[in-house]
């Protein structure tokens, strides 16, 4: 029976078990909260994101979580800068151009801040000039740091990202740096 890891990666976290990044300054990985052998993340998530991330010790499983050939859903609640109108949405919803080609289209609409969300540390730099607002993006593609480039092409800058599902698995309720099996 494959293990199944759902994890809350708070900010700063990289999704890997181990830094081999720059000396002298090391970096929080999973290994500082997941003490559980064989299991390794299906998927990535960047380091300046938060939210699910799955684990597992079965290979094939990983493979039709992460591989974009399976077109496995993945659902972000995403603070912008601004307030997304209908034509920015639609935008999303359509595909957008980004530099290594056209976005699959995508499931977008306005939602408002989601409930029991935690604080992040450290917070969003706010401007009080503009506002910012909440989307949430589903997405089937996994391309580099993609929702924070879609948001930008379409005129409103990431601030926060969150992935809530990873197909049928959800948050749940996880606090930041917790997890479960599934």
């Amino acid at each position: 029976m494959a293990r199944l890891i759902l994890f809350n990666k708070p900010f700063g976290v990289l999704s890997q078990f181990t830094d081999a990044g720059t000396a002298g300054s090391p970096r929080k990985t999973l290994s500082d909260f997941i003490n559980v052998p064989g299991v390794y993340a299906a998927g990535r998530l960047d380091q300046d994101s938060e939210g699910l991330l799955v684990l597992t010790d079965d290979g094939q499983l990983q493979n039709r979580i992460s591989d974009p050939k399976f077109k496995q859903p993945k659902t972000y609640w995403v603070q912008v800068e601004g307030v997304p109108d209908e034509a920015a949405l639609q935008a999303l919803r359509k595909g957008v151009t980004l530099k290594d080609g056209m976005t699959a289209p995508a499931r977008a609409e306005a939602i408002a801040e989601p409930e029991n969300l935690w604080p992040r540390d450290p917070p969003i730099r706010v401007r009080k000039s503009v506002p910012d607002s909440w989307i949430s993006l589903t997405i089937t593609e996994g391309r580099n740091r993609q929702v924070r480039r879609m948001t930008a092409a379409v005129g409103h800058p990431t601030l926060r990202l969150i992935r809530a599902s990873v197909g049928s698995w959800t948050l749940g309720g996880l606090a930041p740096g917790a997890w479960r099996q599934a």
